[in-house]
């Protein structure tokens, strides 16, 4: 076999390859005769079918077999003679003319860009923190209390906080519209639930008090027909409910898994909690900043079958998305295209971040890993349960290797980069999501 290799391009690599036809000949004969002891057909017996029926027969299949084979391994073993890095698929397609008793193929494909990492002392680098008191506890403790909010019906008019009971009937031009009608409708004014109109009518009524009021349907609201059109709506309170939240005593505490009740130790566990989160937003955004340091630090040229590849696993994740959330995808295209600055940068990263961990031997270590998991664990009721579940998982264990690895990229970066701190207020950070 002989191959010659031609640089199309910066990245674009074309090797052509030339095939023996007896080379080719002689492994179709080998595959056919070892077929044969084995074929079955109708009036012989197994093993007895003639060489020439089993050649009419399977030829073509077989001839087809090895073409694929042969050229498989003549592409592989021609990367392996120029010492060449392939990035995605090769395209294969056979070449006219060439010499007689001989076939000719030539494969195109990309190659592996030479990856350049910037200086660290090039990179400035946002690291950013954030601290928790007694205020953040204090206000996650108010959380917990209205997730177990009860509710006490009161004589008086509703109000902001208050939970309403009521029947409505709305209409426009005097007929009633689809889904505009309700009885023992609940709902807690000032959430933002209904229509700034309908809280506006429903605020100030009491128990048995019933009012029409107009309610303006905005331009952009779900339903065509009712979008920026203005519907009368007759509405009866029921009955007007205040909030009770329960008092932070031992019987709360209990509630929140305490077992002898320790309002403090409740305290000391939620500030631990908060830690953990915070903990992680915390490293989560300032790896994203060296990551868009990293990144814009970086210029070489990415080879187009990763970045199209890349694009369309985005848009096939984002169609499962779609139809997890019960989205009907059938006629909504979701091009790959769209993804382009997505994924090319997520190529870049990949690329880049592959390259420092193997200058700079950032693997991820046995201990790192459990100590990943263990951090993990902890936001479970049987922390040792999951640490065993994920050393049994391959696929979850990768997906923590992965991690820490990203983790000492960005240790690794910050130890030589200009790195400025930032501190985040509590609710800044979670914000951010």
């Amino acid at each position: 076999m002989a191959t010659q290799l031609e640089n199309t391009g910066n990245l674009e690599r074309k090797l052509s390859m030339t095939i023996a036809m007896a080379d080719i000949d002689r492994e179709v004969e080998q595959r056919l005769r070892k077929l044969a002891r084995t074929v079955k057909m109708p009036g012989f017996r197994p093993g007895k079918v003639p060489m020439k029926i089993v050649t009419q027969s399977y030829g073509g299949q077989v001839r087809a077999e090895v073409l694929g084979d042969v050229v498989g391994k003549a592409f592989s073993e021609g990367i392996a003679e120029h010492s060449l890095r392939v990035a995605g698929e090769p395209s294969i397609a056979p070449r006219e003319g060439g010499d007689e008793g001989a076939l000719g193929f030539d494969a195109t494909f990309e190659v592996y860009p030479e990856i350049a990492v910037p200086t660290l002392e090039s990179l400035e680098i946002e690291r950013v923190g954030c601290e928790i008191g007694e205020a953040e506890i204090d206000k996650t403790i108010e959380i917990l209390r209205k997730q177990r909010v009860t509710w006490s019906e009161v004589d008086r008019a509703a109000a902001d906080g208050d939970r309403a009971t009521i029947d409505f009937v709305g209409k426009i031009d005097d007929v009633a519209f689809e889904g505009g009608t309700a009885e023992g409708f609940a709902f807690v004014l000032g959430e933002g639930r209904m229509l700034p109109d309908f809280e506006a009518a429903v605020r100030g009524m009491k128990a048995g008090e019933s009012r029409t009021a107009p309610v303006a349907f905005p331009e952009d609201y779900g339903s065509k027909e009712l979008a920026g059109k203005t519907a009368s709506f007759e509405i009866t309170t029921r009955k007007v409910e205040e909030p009770v939240l329960p008092t932070v005593d031992a019987d709360f505490a209990r509630e929140l898994g305490q077992a002898d009740g320790d309002v403090e130790a409740m305290r000391q566990d939620i500030r631990r909690n908060l830690e953990r989160e915070v903990g992680q937003r915390v490293r989560g955004r300032t790896k994203s900043n060296v990551m868009d340091s990293l990144a814009a630090a970086s210029g070489f040229e990415l080879p187009k079958a990763l970045v199209r590849s890349e694009g369309e696993a985005l848009a096939e994740r984002a169609r499962n998305d779609l139809a997890a959330r019960g989205v009907d995808v059938k006629d909504i295209p979701v091009p790959a295209d769209a993804f382009t600055e997505q994924a090319e940068r997520r190529v870049r990263l990949g690329l880049l971040v592959g390259e420092i961990v193997r200058r700079e031997k950032l693997q991820a270590k046995p201990d790192q890993i459990r100590a990943q998991i263990e951090e993990f664990a902890q936001a479970y009721e049987n922390p040792a349960e999951v640490v065993r579940h994920y050393f049994s998982d391959r696929n979850r264990l990768a997906e923590i290797e992965a991690l820490v690895i990203e983790q000492n990229v960005v240790d690794w970066a910050l130890a030589g980069a200009k790195v400025s701190d930032k501190a985040l207020t509590f609710d800044e950070l979670m914000a951010a999501g």
